[in-house]
């Protein structure tokens, strides 16, 4: 199996990124990058960077969210982690080749352009795995 190409991001569940925000860039330094609704997710996302470490924070847009139900099941804090991968369809198979637990078995539209899958986190010692592959790498279908 090829190796990921890269940390991508990590993803923290917040109810609140207007109160969030402050603590991230006065009390970290972190630089604010933007912040992108993402309809498909039901979700808000602040992007953050440390240097070249990107985070972002999630605010369910609605109730029917999973970043809601994360909220309502334990609360604020980290929700996923994510790495860039090439070919993220070939990666799904491989994975599920492997016998690991796909949330997404094809590949769905994610923040920054990107195409995304998620891992079961019961597959993978309880961490939300998520696999990013960047617009310009994508492969066509």
């Amino acid at each position: 199996m090829k190796p990921v190409k890269s940390l991508n991001h990590v993803g923290i569940a917040v109810r609140s990124i207007d109160a969030q925000r402050p603590y991230y860039e006065q009390e970290l330094g972190a630089t604010f990058e933007g912040l992108e609704e993402v309809p498909s997710q039901k979700v808000r996302v602040a992007f953050f960077r440390v240097q070249d470490v990107l985070f972002e924070l999630l605010e369910p847009t609605d109730p029917s969210s999973t970043v809601q139900s994360f909220l309502d099941k334990r609360g604020e804090g980290l929700h996923h982690v994510a790495f860039t991968v090439d070919d993220i369809q070939a990666r799904i198979s491989e994975l599920e080749s492997a016998g690991l637990r796909m949330i997404d078995r094809a590949p769905r539209p994610g923040a920054h352009h990107m195409q995304v899958a998620f891992v079961h986190p019961k597959s993978t010692f309880g961490v939300l795995t998520e696999l990013c592959e960047p617009a310009a790498a994508a492969h066509p279908s």
